[in-house]
């Protein structure tokens, strides 16, 4: 699977975690260099806290197009530090 914004790949894996119809890709898979914190939160009622990241390529963001769960629930345990992306970035075989 591939995470691609503005034709470039943000995150790349063969091992990603599928929750709720969204691909969750481990922490090593993603370009960090893309991602900066956005400073938003959410409160999902069974997966826990997560926290948004802006998506920024060549100067073009796409605000909070990427979360992660650094603590999740016990129920969702399997996506611990794993990043999912949505809004403008295509995520793809």
């Amino acid at each position: 699977m591939k995470a691609i914004y503005k034709d470039k790949i943000i995150a790349e894996s063969d091992k990603t975690v599928v929750v709720e119809n969204n691909h969750y890709f481990p922490a090593d898979s993603v370009k960090m260099e893309y991602l900066q914190k956005s400073g938003n939160d959410y409160t999902c009622a069974w997966k826990g806290l997560a926290h948004y990241y802006n998506v920024t390529v060549d100067g073009e963001v796409s605000e909070d197009a990427a979360w992660v769960y650094p603590e999740p629930s016990d129920a969702a345990k399997q996506i611990k530090g794993y990043f999912a992306f949505w809004k403008n970035v295509q995520v793809i075989k």
